[in-house]
C-alpha cells in the first residue's frame, strides 16, 4: 500500500457492522447489571421483564393495541419462518425479492412450503421491483428494508388497505428506523441486533388482528414443528404473546434489549432514533456526491436505506477490472481499514455486488460517519495507488 498520509481523527466507535450491529452510546456491562441470570424466564422476574420487553416494544414502535407482539427464537429469521409456515397456502401468494434475505423467502415458499400459486416480483441488487403490480388479494410476503442492497420500500402507499390477503413484512433493519405503515402490514417481524444495538438470537414477531383471524380459521396442510405452533385447538395461544416464550430465552439478552429500549425512550422514541438515522445517511450522502469515487448501490435516493447503507466503486479505473479484481480492490479498502483500526466489518455482503456496507443506524455517532469518510478516502486513494504500482 502506498505510504499516504493517515486522517488526523479517529471515529470514537469503529463498529459498522450490520449485524451485531453497534451498541448504544454509553453502554458498558453495567448496563445488564439488573438481569435475572439463574433465574427462570417463567417465574415472576423473568416473565416480568419479557413482559417490560413487550410493552416497551409497543410503546416505542407505537404498534396498535390490538397487535399481539411475541418475543420467538432464532432471530429475525426464526420470526419470518414461523409466520411462513403457520399462515401461508391459504391463497395465493405474492413474494418480492431485490436482495438475499428477499431470495430466501422465495427459497422457502417455492422449494420447501412447495406451494404452487406463488408470483415472484424481483428486481437486481439497487432497484425495488414494480410495487405497482403486487395483487392484495393475494398474501404478500416482502422485506421492507433490504439489509444486503440498502434498498427499501419508500413508504406503505403502494400497499393497500383494503386488502384481502396478509401482508407479511420482514423489518429487520428497518424497525425503529423507518416509519412502518402498521394498518397496512399484518405480519411485522424484526431482530433484537439490528438498530438498537441488542443481542442477537431472539426475535419478534408482530400480528395484526387479521392475522390471528387467519391463524385460527386455517390448518396448513403440513406438519408444524413445536417451536412454530401458534395455535392450540384452532385458538391463538395467548401466552406467547404476554411473554411466555416458546422455548427459553437469554435473560441477559432480555435484559440487553430492555437497556436499548429504555435508551431510545431518553432520545425521543421512535422519532428520535429515525432523526439520528436520517442524520447518519445524510453525512453519507453529501459525502457521497462530492465522492470522484463512491456511488450508491441504491438507485432511487427515495428507496436509499438509513441503516445499511451499501456502496460501490464508480472510479472507471476500477470499473475497467473483472468482477473478481473489483471485489479484491473493495476487499482492500476494507481490510485496509479494519487494520487501521478506524472501520470494522464493513465489507459488501457476500451475495451482493462488490463494495462497502456502512451501518448508519441510530447507535451511530454522526461525528464519527463523518471521520470514516476521510478514512475511506484515504483507504481508497492506498488501493488505487497499489492498482496503478501494478499496471
Amino acid at each position: 500500500m502506498a505510504d499516504l498520509a493517515t486522517p488526523g481523527s479517529r471515529p470514537v466507535n469503529p463498529n459498522y457492522s450490520s449485524g451485531p450491529c453497534a451498541k448504544r452510546p454509553g453502554w458498558s456491562l453495567e448496563a445488564l447489571k439488573d438481569a435475572a441470570l439463574g433465574r427462570s424466564h417463567r417465574a415472576k422476574i423473568g416473565k416480568a421483564k419479557l413482559q417490560k420487553a413487550i410493552d416497551l416494544t409497543r410503546e416505542v414502535l407505537g404498534v396498535p393495541a390490538d397487535y399481539r407482539i411475541g418475543i420467538v427464537p432464532a432471530s429475525d429469521t426464526g420470526a419470518v419462518e414461523m409466520a411462513l409456515w403457520s399462515l401461508l397456502g391459504a391463497r395465493g401468494v405474492d413474494v418480492l425479492a431485490w436482495e438475499s434475505f428477499g431470495e430466501g423467502w422465495v427459497t422457502d415458499i417455492v422449494k420447501q412450503l412447495k406451494l404452487s400459486d406463488v408470483r415472484t416480483l424481483s428486481a437486481d441488487y439497487g432497484k425495488l421491483p414494480d410495487l405497482n403490480k403486487v395483487d392484495f388479494d393475494r398474501d404478500v410476503v416482502f422485506t421492507w428494508n433490504g439489509t444486503t442492497s440498502g434498498v427499501r420500500v419508500p413508504d406503505g402507499n403502494w400497499i393497500d388497505g383494503d386488502r384481502a390477503g396478509l401482508t407479511i413484512c420482514d423489518a429487520t433493519s428497518a424497525a425503529f428506523a423507518q416509519d412502518l405503515d402498521w394498518p397496512k402490514l399484518d405480519v411485522v417481524t424484526f431482530s433484537w441486533q439490528k438498530v438498537l444495538g441488542g443481542e442477537a438470537a431472539h426475535g419478534m414477531l408482530i400480528l395484526s388482528p387479521r392475522a390471528v383471524e387467519r391463524l385460527e380459521s386455517y390448518k396448513p396442510a403440513w406438519p408444524l414443528p413445536k417451536i412454530f405452533r401458534m395455535t392450540k385447538g384452532g385458538k391463538l395461544i395467548e401466552g406467547i404473546f404476554v411473554g411466555e416464550t416458546i422455548n427459553t430465552p437469554s435473560m441477559l439478552a432480555v435484559e440487553d434489549y430492555l437497556d436499548a429500549l429504555t435508551w431510545a425512550q431518553s432520545i425521543g422514541g421512535f422519532k428520535g432514533l429515525a432523526a439520528r438515522c436520517d442524520a447518519n445517511l445524510k453525512v453519507l450522502a453529501d459525502w457521497v456526491e462530492k465522492s470522484e469515487w463512491a456511488e450508491f448501490l441504491a438507485v432511487e435516493p427515495k428507496s436509499r436505506s438509513n441503516t445499511s447503507v451499501c456502496l460501490v466503486i464508480a472510479d472507471p479505473a476500477v470499473k475497467a477490472l473483472d468482477a473478481d479484481g473489483q471485489a479484491a480492490f473493495a476487499k482492500g479498502i476494507a481490510s485496509a481499514l479494519e487494520k487501521a483500526g478506524v472501520a470494522y466489518d464493513i465489507g459488501s455482503y457476500r451475495d451482493a455486488p462488490a463494495g462497502l456496507r456502512i451501518w448508519a443506524g441510530s447507535t451511530i455517532e454522526a461525528s464519527d460517519l463523518a471521520i470514516l469518510t476521510e478514512w475511506l478516502d484515504w483507504a481508497f486513494k492506498s488501493q488505487k495507488a497499489g492498482l496503478k504500482k501494478a499496471a
